[in-house]
């Protein structure tokens, strides 16, 4: 039995008035996926446990198997893991957003680009390198990551703040930390606008955020009793592999943005499932940047993107290889009204190849009415019903 978990991250939505009242996921041409829940099963998934913030930490560690009320530490130390980071207990990691801040006239200025101009990983990474030799020391430490994304790792009594994720500020007034910790901060924070604003990229400063000491998790293997692969271009996702033992495959034209290599991502899940994998995760952003973009056109494209240039091809490649399962949701949703996360329970497919499930309508209308299960149970849901 082959497993394939798909996670169009930020997917779900809400009815949204340029379609005519309809979601994305119900505007989209998806016939590939519309044929799998017709013959799957279909319903609702908490993939965000009751008071927990909306982010992508906790919705994919519950994907994943995990139950975030009892591993979650914070956003920033699985992405550490993912850059090869090893915190020690007297050391805890922040998020490092380059971010486009404008002067409104407030002493806050408005949050206009959380991503900072969505500048390429080469060119971030020098100006991060500057950040960590002119204001790293004392225990600071500046690491580059991934485009927008990076990591800063501070000392421990740093930990005590209050930060909001600069996704959930955009066009809104960007309030900086609270707390004990948040002065010096604020501090490196404001430090930061005069290496950043110069550099090119688009990005005013940096944004600190998503802090946390580093998780022990269980292996995937030992969990879920099989051997596991995946495919991403966010750091936190691979963070999560990283932590879990899994086989994390690195793709050329993985981007994280609208124009990522879908079919590297699908031909990467074939050969990691053709070469010894049991499972294999296949994870792409671009859904839930258009989210916080707003861009409800790019949101339809990415998921008919989905649909062609990945599930057609994922599917034709899995019968090849004999019995197989698939499990698909979002991490969370991702309104273009709203530019932000929510809590809100997504929908979920269950498909098995042998199996005809009781069919349905995978659209956030479509599972309106049916229960709600624990986003961490349907993994073992997927692995664990074999023979059953």
């Amino acid at each position: 039995m082959k497993y394939v978990v798909c996670v169009p991250d930020g997917c779900a939505d809400e009815p949204v008035a340029e379609l005519g009242g309809l979601t994305p996921l119900q505007a989209a041409s998806t016939p590939v996926l519309d044929s799998l829940a017709a013959r799957g099963e279909v319903g609702r998934a908490a993939v965000i446990p009751a008071g927990m913030p909306p982010g992508s930490d906790v919705g994919n560690m519950s994907i994943l198997g995990y139950d975030p009320v009892l591993h979650h530490t914070g956003r920033a130390p699985i992405e550490a893991a993912a850059l090869g980071l090893h915190l020690r207990p007297d050391q805890i990691a922040y998020r490092c957003n380059l971010v486009s801040i404008t002067d409104d006239g407030t002493p806050e200025g408005v949050m206009a680009d959380f991503a900072g101009g969505h500048p390429s990983t080469e060119a971030a990474a020098e100006v991060i390198r500057t950040l960590d030799a002119e204001l790293g020391g004392d225990g600071i430490e500046f690491h580059p990551g991934v485009g927008y994304r990076h990591i800063m790792v501070a000392p421990r009594d740093l930990v005590e703040a209050d930060c909001t994720p600069p996704h959930d500020l955009s066009d809104k007034p960007a309030v900086r930390p609270t707390g004990p910790a948040a002065p010096r901060l604020r501090e490196l924070m404001e430090a930061s606008r005069a290496i950043v604003g110069p550099s090119g990229l688009g990005a005013t400063q940096v944004w600190l955020w998503g802090q946390g000491s580093q998780p022990r998790l269980p292996s995937f293997t030992a969990t879920h009793g099989v051997r596991a692969g995946m495919v991403t271009a966010v750091d936190l996702v691979r963070g999560l592999g990283v932590l879990t033992g899994m086989d994390v495959v690195a793709v050329e034209g993985a981007t994280g943005w609208y124009d990522t290599d879908y079919e590297a991502k699908r031909d990467a899940a074939l050969a990691g499932l053709g070469s010894g994998a049991d499972l294999f995760v296949v994870h792409v952003e671009a859904t839930d940047e258009a989210g916080h973009a707003g861009d409800v056109e790019q949101k339809v494209a990415a998921l008919e993107a989905w649909d062609h240039r990945i599930l057609a091809g994922l599917v034709e490649g899995l019968h090849t290889m004999g019995p197989w399962r698939l499990l698909l949701l979002p991490d969370h949703a991702t309104p273009v009204r709203t530019k932000t996360h929510t809590a809100d329970p997504v929908p979920y497919l269950l498909v098995d190849s042998a199996v005809d499930g009781p069919g349905g309508t995978y659209t956030e209308p479509g599972v309106a009415d049916l229960p709600v299960v624990p986003g961490h149970q349907l993994l073992g849901r997927l692995v664990g019903a074999e023979g059953t």
